[in-house]
């Protein structure tokens, strides 16, 4: 046989085998598919309206469906882990025995009930032994190595400049209401969360033993503080300028204007041996200074109880676990509280994260996937690379330092080489909030142990069971824990349409991270500085002026808009990730195939399954405070926005112009 015949007949195999395996699972919802609505006006709709009309969202729940709503059903098999190890008599020092006794100690309601909030009478004895500023600053420090933070923000992640190395950071910190704006904005939603945010901190000092007038007056002026504080913070769409939140600074020069702080003894108590610190928003150092003083130390010692309080409210009794939900139903408009089951399910992913993920993927992860997207990875790096060669607006220059960081990118695929060590971790069955203070401790040591030693690229930033991915700049690498690694994303026995539209989308989106807005100015070491010709760069900034331009018109809910600035990152991922995984499904021998599965061809199912993946309702409440404070577009305009913009789209479902979604070719952004 020769090769070309052998060739022809291994396509046509590969091709009849895609098609088969599809046919045995429904991976797309065709009785869902709402045909009154014309894919052109609104795709998400077209493929997600019957469900989206029908579903309804669990009153324990703020949404319901895909992507982060996906790990609902997963903390389910998380919990059966948990329900089994922590039954189970496991050796003494195991992960088991840790995972399963932190569990049990969380369950025991009636223990945690009945200390009420003695576990917290020593800090707030504490706060009120302070008798100056260096003693309250002491205090500050101490707390922040224990998991309650208040006034400083601190941590240790690697240096913008010099990427290699870690070093101390500081940032904006102090207050708890989402973003500064929410102390200042007027409209009635927003007065309603001042209003209960109030009501809660008044409700944490009634819990302590205050009268009403006096909790009433204590929870006015930690407000009052915080509201002062807040002045000084950037906004959320400020933050996100990576030069203009960086400014190392030598300690003993910041440490002579800023002697209220007292940066020398103040890095002394958090055990941070440094001679310089990047300060990412100096304006609120300089305003804490500035507040340190005139604010009266009395007033200082209310502020910090009322964070303190709300810091551990929800690892005390139930009154106080009861005040919490109160206030976070405000903001994401649930409206029935978890069940314990499922509030330590969350907190054992949150302290014991990898521990836990250690179990999960014994239990649930298939090797075999890790293997096959890989693969797609591979494939998405060439697919990009045939995009940068491509591009009319970019120099040859600039194309050749692109593809060289394309290719230097690090891929964290399904769970760490190297697991977390938890060996000097104590977890005692019969002591919840001992335990979550040993784990908080524990982190703050192993985060310090960092402190101007070279950074392991090898370390992961999220669970191995969380249903996430992300891009790390300064690593320059792109993560899929396993728990990305399931339908509507990617299923082993799915034909290529579906799981190039499906996880190929999510590879093809971290991947254009290294190019977006903030990623562009890293270089492929992870270094800040500059890899653009002048001419490159302002051309490139042209599109996403356009592209947020586009966004911010994009209507939410009422009045509500998308914050394209705010967002543009995401979005120019969205953007990037559709366009490189369809031309890396292209590659592939359904990809230049036409044959139709459940009526549709296989460019048609590769759009059906990217609207699939982000099939997602969310509450009012919810969906306010998400367009207000994360850097993401809601699901409809991560599936909308994108395809408005993208030629084969409108070959695959032919939008006409009048359509509602429909843009000239001419007015359609494309960067990548």
């Amino acid at each position: 046989m020769n090769k070309l015949v052998s060739l022809c007949f291994i396509l046509v195999f590969l091709s009849a085998w895609n098609n088969s395996i599809a046919q045995k699972k429904n991976f797309v919802d065709v009785a869902g598919i709402d045909q009154s609505i014309k894919p052109g006006d609104n795709f998400f709709r077209f493929v997600n309206g019957r469900w989206y009309d029908t579903v309804k969202i669990a009153g324990d729940q703020s949404g319901v469906g895909s992507y982060s709503f996906l790990n609902i059903p997963q903390k389910k098999l998380l919990q059966n882990i948990l329900d089994s190890v922590s039954k189970t008599r496991n050796v003494l020092g195991s992960i088991e025995q840790k995972v399963g006794d932190f569990y049990a100690s969380g369950m025991d309601t009636s223990t945690l009930n009945r200390r009420g909030y003695q576990p917290i009478r020593q800090i707030l004895m504490r706060i009120d032994a302070i008798n100056d500023v260096p003693a309250l600053l002491k205090f500050v420090a101490a707390e922040l190595k224990a998991g309650n933070r208040s006034i400083i923000g601190f941590g240790i992640s690697p240096d913008d400049k010099n990427s290699g190395i870690n070093i101390a950071h500081v940032y904006q910190a102090g207050t708890n209401l989402p973003e500064r704006g929410y102390y200042f904005k007027t409209d009635s939603s927003t007065i309603q969360i001042q209003e209960a945010y109030k009501k809660y901190i008044s409700t944490l000092f009634q819990l302590t033993g205050s009268n009403l007038a006096a909790a009433n007056k204590n929870a006015a002026i930690a407000y009052g503080i915080e509201k002062q504080i807040a002045l000084s913070h950037k906004t959320n769409i400020e933050l996100r300028d990576v030069k203009a939140n960086y400014h190392k600074m030598a300690v003993a020069a910041i440490n002579k204007t800023q002697p209220n702080i007292g940066w020398a003894i103040l890095l002394a108590n958090l055990g941070a041996k440094t001679d310089s610190i990047d300060v990412g928003q100096p304006a609120y150092y300089e305003k804490l200074n500035a507040l340190l003083k005139s604010i009266s130390l009395n007033q200082w010692k209310i502020y910090l109880k009322a964070g303190t309080l709300a810091n551990y409210a929800e690892t005390l009794d139930k009154p106080f676990v009861d005040a919490s939900f109160e206030f976070g139903k405000m903001l994401s408009g649930q409206d029935v509280q978890k069940s314990r089951r499922q509030i330590m399910t969350e907190s054992v992913d949150n302290y014991l994260g990898q521990a836990l993920g250690q179990l999960y993927v014994k239990r649930y992860f298939n090797e075999d996937s890790k293997k096959r997207v890989l693969a797609l990875v591979n494939n998405l790096q060439k697919s990009f690379e045939n995009r940068i060669n491509q591009l009319d607006w970019m120099s040859d220059s600039t194309k050749l330092k692109a593809k060289e960081k394309l290719y230097a990118i690090t891929k964290k695929i399904g769970y760490p080489d190297k697991w977390r060590n938890y060996d000097k971790v104590q977890i005692n069955k019969a002591h919840y909030f001992e335990n979550v203070l040993s784990l908080n401790q524990n982190d703050y040591q192993v985060e310090l142990a960092k402190l101007n030693k070279p950074v392991d690229r090898t370390e992961w930033h999220t669970t191995p069971s969380t249903v996430t991915a992300y891009y790390n700049p300064a690593l320059n690498e792109i993560v899929f824990p396993a728990g990305i690694l399931q339908y509507p994303y990617f299923d082993f026995s799915a034909d290529d349409a579906i799981n190039y539209g499906g996880i190929g989308m999510v590879i093809g989106h971290e991947m254009t991270h290294a190019f977006d807005d903030q990623g562009a100015q890293y270089d492929k070491d992870g270094n800040v500085k500059n890899w653009w010709t002048k001419d490159d760069y302002k051309k490139f900034k042209e599109k996403t002026t356009q592209l947020a331009s586009l966004y911010g018109s994009f209507t939410v809910l009422d009045t509500v808009h998308i914050k394209g600035a705010l967002t543009l990152g995401e979005n120019t991922a969205d953007n990037g990730g559709v366009a490189i995984a369809y031309d890396a499904f292209k590659m592939t021998p359904q990809g230049k195939d036409s044959v139709k599965i459940d009526g549709f061809t296989p460019d048609q199912r590769f759009f059906l399954s990217i609207a699939r993946i982000w099939r997602v309702k969310t509450r009012d409440a919810f969906l306010r405070t998400y367009v207000n404070t994360n850097p993401h577009s809601p699901a409809m305009w991560r599936v909308n926005g994108p395809l408005m913009n993208f030629a084969p789209f409108y070959k695959a479902f032919n939008p006409q112009p009048g359509d509602k979604n429909y843009k000239p070719e001419d007015k359609r952004v494309k960067i990548w």
